[in-house]
């Protein structure tokens, strides 16, 4: 086990140097210059000699005027110290810009994760177990059409519903201006903003969810060794749970790793939809602002997601299903 851990470690690094370097010559290979970008705006205002001083000190000062390798190699050494670089819009150093939405967007993902397994997991036990039920035909039915609906029509369609038409929620923010109260009552506030955002990325995941985990307790429940412990006697609760359900969790346990790991990238748009401060809001204003530290940082933060989910999906195998062993 600790091998493979360490062979894994080591072809992250591998992974991790190789879409580094992909990505930090993708994003210089953008037309537009940061430099030329952040003195525009005195252009008229002085001397064309003076604006082309302070073009060159602009472009000295952000390292543009080093060939693309030496940048990299300079910029992959201060990643490695803890250092992203400065950010253009912010003037701050990345690694304090990008602090509070990352929590931002742990915070609401964390929620939304907790919120779709709790309805996903009973709902597609239930279904397999009531299977061609009118319940579950009915369920199958939604789940199609939820799993269908891209996340920004159900993000317009609670807009519309909840904060237009009902005005039950507000429809963008994470709190009430200038708000203050015992730590309880922030924190009632800040999840009545977050309503409906956690309302459209749970929606999102229950359709996929559903019939994912649906279909593992089907073929579960149809194997024979179900029908030898029932035929011992066992209760239908220790049937389901103890024998049928853990042996689906192998499968399942795939997609609700992969699935955890692109709920942190598609909360890229119910953030910027809502106008919620987190990673992916930032990552499309950092972008749009050619502020390409920033925008690096977050894409280095949304590839080791993948990477430790893809860790923990194989190592998780081991601990659910004793027939596989992580011994390579």
């Amino acid at each position: 086990m600790t091998k493979y851990i360490f062979k894994r470690i080591f072809y992250m690094i591998f992974v991790m140097l190789v879409m580094s370097l992909l990505l930090f010559f993708l994003y210089n290979l953008i037309p537009g210059d940061p430099a030329r970008a952040e003195v525009e705006g005195m252009k008229d205002k002085i001397t064309p000699e003076e604006y082309q001083l302070r073009y060159q000190q602009a472009r000295e000062r952000m390292g543009l005027d080093a060939p693309l390798v030496v940048r990299y190699f300079k910029w992959t050494a201060g990643i490695l110290q803890g250092d992203f670089g400065m950010s253009r819009v912010y003037k701050q150093p990345v690694s304090e810009v990008v602090i509070t939405p990352l929590k931002v967007t742990v915070f609401i993902n964390i929620f939304a994760v907790f919120i779709a397994l709790a309805i996903t997991i009973p709902l597609g036990i239930f279904c397999a177990v009531k299977r061609n039920s009118i319940f579950d035909k009915v369920v199958q039915v939604l789940t199609i059409v939820g799993y269908s609906l891209p996340v920004f029509i159900i993000a317009l369609l609670f807009i519309y519903a909840f904060a237009v038409k009902l005005r039950w929620f507000p429809v963008s923010g994470m709190s009430t201006p200038n708000f203050s109260g015992t730590p309880w009552e922030e924190f009632k506030d800040t999840m009545y903003y977050l309503a409906l955002p956690l309302g459209v990325m749970t929606i999102g995941s229950l359709g996929g969810l559903t019939r994912y985990i649906r279909a593992a307790m089907s073929d579960a429940l149809s194997m024979d060794y179900i029908k030898t412990a029932r035929a011992k006697g066992l209760t239908e609760r220790v049937v389901i749970f103890s024998h049928a359900w853990r042996n689906a969790l192998l499968p399942v346990i795939t997609l609700i790793i992969g699935w955890l790991m692109s709920v942190f990238s598609g909360s890229l748009v119910v953030e910027r939809m809502f106008n919620i401060n987190g990673m992916g809001k930032f990552y499309i204003d950092a972008l749009t602002s050619q502020d390409y530290n920033v925008a690096l940082a977050i894409q280095l933060f949304y590839i080791i997601i993948a990477l430790f989910g893809n860790l923990i999906t194989d190592l998780s195998y081991g601990l659910v299903d004793p027939r596989v062993r992580v011994n390579r």
